[in-house]
């Protein structure tokens, strides 16, 4: 089969209609919040994006799982699709053990990077530990959905995370409003919602692909010399994750040092990016299958020409983007805020975000592309040097106008990204030693 349109959207759908069903569940956790108190509408924002924090860098989970599978199913080696599903799921549940055994540094840690209030930090506590019985599950989840999208089924994904999200919303509306749990009812449900879906993924793989497994992979997947390629592999993952996470971090830290319309401003502004990244993700998704695949099966011209058509897709859809923002975006912002101060001051960054997702989207095709070439030093190497530029543009510049500072130095960052990536490709020796 040849790189097609056809191929790409079939992957590339699915992701983004499940990626939009994840902004909806923060959506209606924050309406249940807010019908409660101030406090409580404050601490589920606060908890929810510490959670997010956290689990972003293990990222690499589901990455790194994409990756290795994508490349077995094209080179058609059922030994290794077992045995990455396998190795990987060991490393998940080792890795939620150490989560879930520094939970109390982690609440710690996060309380005092986000200089948490004391009025707040009592309710985030209690989503927090409630939450983290959910850990397992989460880190299961990267891996079984990494095996999924390596396998080139954007569907059982799909169908998954729909499942979970619907589970979540019923659930935390149940406890919260008939049962009186408040903050923990949230927590609670999304903690059921998570079991629930590393269930349906069990369920999955016995319906359709029981023939990749068998107990004899639990020891293959134990082989010391193929371990340590695969921890490579999840280990610059891991730092080029925990890169772009300090990136958001410290843009959240510094919006709040700003002052609270700062504050206001930029939570919403990176609503909007949010909203953007979970359509560029689902060609960035089906680019790590679609490249994987042809880079495993040693089909250069169709590599080449899946990078092409993930490169078409991912502008035409940044385009739309910049298009929609640039028409609505008065209204959106009225629709985040009712506040007309905070309105005013985040209508000055109207250009940023209409030019963001041209800016952006070369950075996320990209990442898709090298996960799938397995090209993750070269990924990790990009990340550094665009964090360190990011912190210099924004300290060269804040004195003058934080907003503007941070704003110029996130741009700056995806620049550098989506550049150095350009030139690693480029270089065709690099690039005939990834695939």
């Amino acid at each position: 089969m040849s790189a097609s349109h056809k191929e790409i959207l079939k992957l590339a759908i699915p992701n983004i209609v499940s990626n939009i069903s994840i902004p909806l569940l923060s959506t209606v956790d924050t309406i249940l919040m807010g019908q409660l108190s101030a406090l409580h509408l404050g601490a589920i924002g606060l908890g929810g994006m510490i959670f997010n924090f956290v689990y972003w860098n293990f990222g690499f989970l589901r990455m790194g799982t994409t990756g290795l599978t994508a490349q077995a199913y094209g080179a058609q080696d059922d030994y290794k699709l077992g045995v990455t599903l396998v190795r990987g799921m060991l490393l998940a549940l080792l890795l939620a053990i150490i989560i879930f055994i520094t939970q109390g540094w982690l609440l710690e840690a996060a309380t005092w990077f986000f200089a948490v209030q004391d009025t707040h930090a009592p309710l985030i506590a209690e989503y927090f530990t409630m939450r983290m019985w959910a850990a397992p599950a989460t880190m299961l989840m990267y891996v079984f959905m990494g095996w999924f999208f390596g396998l080139q089924n954007a569907i059982y994904p799909m169908i998954i995370t729909i499942i979970i999200n619907t589970v979540n919303i019923i659930v935390s509306y149940l406890l919260v409003n008939e049962f009186g749990m408040e903050i923990r009812g949230v927590a609670l449900g999304t903690v059921i919602a998570q079991y629930t879906g590393v269930l349906l993924c069990f369920v999955a793989v016995a319906y359709k692909y029981s023939r990749y497994i068998h107990l004899e992979l639990i020891k293959a997947a134990l082989k010391i010399s193929e371990l340590v390629d695969f921890f490579k592999v999840n280990s610059n993952l891991f730092i080029r994750t925990v890169c772009l996470t300090f990136v958001f971090a410290f843009f959240y830290r510094e919006s709040s040092i700003a002052g609270a319309l700062a504050l206001a401003a930029n939570a919403i502004l990176l609503q909007f990016v949010n909203w953007m990244s979970y359509g560029i993700d689902g060609f960035a998704y089906a680019a790590e299958s679609m490249v994987g695949k042809y880079a495993g099966a040693k089909d250069d011209s169709n590599l080449t020409q899946s990078v092409k058509i993930s490169f078409l897709w991912g502008l035409i859809l940044a385009v739309i983007y910049a298009a929609f923002y640039y028409i609505f975006y008065d209204q959106l912002l009225h629709l985040f805020s009712s506040d007309n101060d905070v309105f005013a001051f985040a209508l000055q960054y109207k250009l940023w975000m209409v030019f963001f997702p041209i800016i952006a989207f070369a950075c996320y095709i990209w990442d898709g592309i090298f996960i799938g070439l397995l090209a993750i030093r070269e990924m990790r190497d990009s990340m550094i040097v665009a964090l360190i530029v990011f912190l210099s543009v924004y300290y060269l510049v804040k004195t003058a106008d934080t907003m503007q500072g941070l704003w110029l130095a996130m741009f700056s960052f995806l620049i550098v990204r989506g550049l150095l990536l350009t030139l690693y490709w480029k270089n065709v020796t690099v690039r005939k030693s990834l695939i």
